[in-house]
């Protein structure tokens, strides 16, 4: 199945754009659009050279608190030797444009659109940008939650070709995931997944539950119920939504409706 991903990130508007935007952050979520994602709000990262970063979340007190996420874009020669300060913090790597080199002790994993690789808490290890163009991707950063007698979970790199879509139960194909983690494995405590939804198809409830999300928008367009509100979305746009944000979904088409998804999962409330 071949796909397009988004990847269209930076540039400004002109001057004769309207100011009206669908930017609206609330209490229960927000919708960062394509089109703020310009020049001027990306952010440079310590020890990373020929790179660029919009910051679509972080963890804020009282919103959504475990995740934060990267768009990457790291020119031709860039990249990183100590590309993660936190010892603590587990990794995940989903590149939208371009190609990649991943070093993870001493092993080369050459990524390019669509491949996945989970990092692990205090892994070592390097990105550079062998190739002639851009390579974007998308970095989903997580502080690892530990238990007591249970090892922590392995380093991944994958492809989605290598994941066939598992479909919802009764939508007849129409709704289904990318799982690159066995769901099963309780030594994970996210997931990244991507949502497929054919034009015509629904998420017909109001999900309401505890895991937080990010929400990327890698192909298509989509009318997207958050709490109270119906948001329209499109290719390029980020929904990030706290726990319990009540959220439903139609995807109008032409096209398929395809979204990145990060949620926290196998954990304990913490109580203190």
């Amino acid at each position: 199945m071949s796909s397009n991903f988004y990847s269209s990130m930076g540039g400004l508007p002109p001057q004769t754009e309207l100011l009206s935007s669908k930017a609206v952050f609330t209490t229960a979520y927000a919708v960062i659009p394509r089109t703020v994602m310009t020049d001027i709000v990306t952010s440079v990262l310590p020890h990373w050279v020929g790179t660029r970063a919009w910051v679509l979340s972080r963890p804020m007190t009282g919103f959504s608190e475990t995740f934060s996420q990267y768009i990457m874009e790291v020119q031709p020669g860039g990249g990183s030797d100590r590309p993660e300060p936190e010892q603590r913090a587990e990794g995940v790597l989903f590149v939208v444009d371009g190609e990649m080199t991943v070093d993870l002790d001493g092993a080369a994993h050459a990524m390019r659109s669509g491949s996945f690789a989970f990092l692990p808490a205090g892994a070592r290890w390097t990105l550079w940008n062998k190739g002639t163009v851009a390579a974007k991707f998308h970095w989903v950063r997580k502080r690892f939650q530990e238990v007591e007698g249970l090892e922590p979970p392995p380093a991944l790199f994958t492809h989605e070709d290598n994941h066939p879509i598992s479909p919802m139960p009764d939508t007849e194909g129409r709704w289904g995931t990318t799982r690159f983690i066995d769901a099963s494995d309780v030594r994970y405590d996210m997931h990244v997944n991507i949502v497929t939804l054919e034009p015509g198809a629904v998420i017909p409830f109001m999900e309401t539950h505890v895991m937080e999300h990010g929400l990327y928008v890698l192909e298509g367009k989509a009318v997207y119920r958050l709490n109270q509100d119906w948001v329209e979305v499109e290719a390029g746009d980020f929904m990030w939504l706290r726990a319990f944000c009540p959220q439903a979904c139609y995807a109008g088409g032409p096209g398929r409706f395809r979204y990145l998804l990060y949620k926290d999962v196998n954990r304990h409330m913490p109580l203190w």
